[in-house]
C-alpha cells in the first residue's frame, strides 16, 4: 500500500496498531485484556492526529481517578443502599454533565465503565472486582502507549492539515447540559440499580449498552444509536464467524495474528473510504473482537455468543427508547412567551 494520501496511512496505522494490541492481548490474556485491542480500534479509526504527551499523561491520570471512584463507590458505599442509591445517581448525573459540558469523552468513558462495572463483580467477590478493573487500567494505559506506538510507526504527512479544535470544556453552570444529564440519569438508574441489586452479572452487556446509548440522551438519537450498534454487530459477526472457523481449521497463535492484521487492515481500508457503510464499520471492528475473543475460551459457542449478543444490544435499545418516550411526556416543558403574556 502506497502512503500517497492520509486515508492510506490512518489505513495502515488502523491494521499495524490493532494488530499488535490483539497479539498481546491474545497472548498474554490478563484480565479484561480484549479491551487493549477494543480500545485501540475504536481511538485508531478516529482521524485524529497523534496525542501529546500531556493528553496522554492526563488520560492515564483520568483511567486511575475513574478505578479510584469505582474503587470507594464499591468498598465503602455499596454495603449501604440507603446511601450507595442517591450518592450513584449524583456521580452519573455528574459524569454525564461532565459531557454535555465537553468534557473528556475519555474520562465519562472510564467513569461509566467503572461506576457501574465493578459493583456488580463485587457482589460476587471483591478481590475478582479489583483485579478485573486493574485489567481495565492496564489496558487503558496500554492503549494510550500504542496510539504513540502507532503513530511512530506510520505517521501523519508533515504538513498535513490540522484537525479541527474542539470547543473544550465549559466550565460555568450551564441549564441544557444539567436537563440533558439528568434525563440520562433519570434512565439508566434504574436499570443499574436492578442489575447491581440482583448480581445480573451474565446480563451486564445490557446496563453497558444502556449506558452508552444515553450519552445523548435524544429519542431519535438514542433509537439510531441502537439500529447501529445491531448494524455493526451483524457485520461484526459475519466477519468474526469466518474468522472462528478459520482459527477452528488451524488452530495456531501466528494464524491468528495474521488473520487479525487482514481483518484490521480491511476494516480500516473501509472504515476510511468514506462511504455510508463507513460509520458502521468502527463498532463492527469492536464486535468482531469481542466475538472471536468469547469464542477462544474453553467450551465456548460462537453461535451462542452471537445470538446472546444481539440480544443484549436490542434489550438494551428497545429500553432506552422506551424509557426517553416515557420520560419525554412527562418532562415539564419551558414555559413560553405567549402563555406568560396571556
Amino acid at each position: 500500500m502506497l502512503l500517497t494520501s492520509p486515508q492510506h496511512r490512518r489505513t495502515l496505522r488502523y491494521g499495524v496498531g490493532v494488530t499488535i494490541a490483539a497479539a498481546l492481548a491474545f497472548g498474554i490474556a490478563w484480565p479484561l485484556s480484549f479491551l487493549f485491542p477494543v480500545l485501540s480500534a475504536v481511538f485508531l479509526a478516529l482521524p485524529l492526529p497523534k496525542l501529546t504527551l500531556k493528553q496522554g499523561l492526563r488520560n492515564m491520570r483520568d483511567t486511575l481517578f475513574a478505578f479510584g471512584v469505582g474503587f470507594i463507590f464499591t468498598q465503602f458505599i455499596l454495603p449501604f443502599p440507603i446511601i450507595y442509591v442517591p450518592l450513584l445517581a449524583i456521580a452519573l448525573f455528574q459524569t454525564y454533565y461532565h459531557l454535555n459540558r465537553g468534557g473528556s469523552f475519555w474520562l465519562v468513558l472510564m467513569l461509566l465503565i467503572c461506576l457501574l462495572l465493578m459493583p456488580m463483580l463485587a457482589g460476587l467477590n471483591e478481590g475478582l472486582a479489583i483485579g478485573v478493573i486493574s485489567g481495565l487500567v492496564g489496558s487503558s494505559w496500554l492503549t494510550i502507549c500504542l496510539l504513540w506506538v502507532a503513530h511512530y510507526i506510520v505517521p501523519d504527512a508533515p504538513g498535513g492539515p490540522a484537525m479541527p479544535k474542539s470547543p473544550g470544556f465549559q466550565p460555568v453552570y450551564s441549564w441544557p447540559a444539567a436537563e440533558l444529564a439528568l434525563k440520562s440519569t433519570v434512565v439508566v438508574l434504574p436499570i443499574a440499580i436492578v442489575f447491581i441489586a440482583n448480581n445480573w452479572t451474565s446480563q451486564i452487556l445490557v446496563m453497558v449498552f444502556a449506558a452508552i446509548f444515553t450519552l445523548s440522551p435524544n429519542l431519535d438519537k438514542g433509537k439510531e444509536a441502537g439500529m447501529n450498534s445491531i448494524k455493526s454487530t451483524l457485520i461484526g459477526g459475519g466477519i468474526a464467524f469466518f474468522v472462528y472457523w478459520a482459527l477452528v481449521a488451524v488452530p495456531e497463535y501466528h494464524f491468528l495474528v495474521l488473520l487479525m492484521f487482514i481483518a484490521s487492515i480491511g476494516f480500516g481500508r473501509a472504515i476510511n473510504s468514506g462511504k455510508p457503510i463507513a460509520k458502521y464499520l468502527p463498532s463492527a471492528m469492536v464486535a468482531m473482537i469481542i466475538l472471536v475473543n468469547s469464542s477462544l475460551a474453553e467450551g465456548a459457542g460462537f453461535s451462542e455468543n452471537f445470538v446472546l449478543r444481539i440480544l443484549f444490544i436490542s434489550m438494551a435499545s428497545i429500553y432506552v427508547v422506551i424509557a426517553l418516550k416515557v420520560l419525554n411526556a412527562f418532562w415539564p416543558q419551558p414555559v413560553t412567551a405567549e402563555v406568560v403574556s396571556s
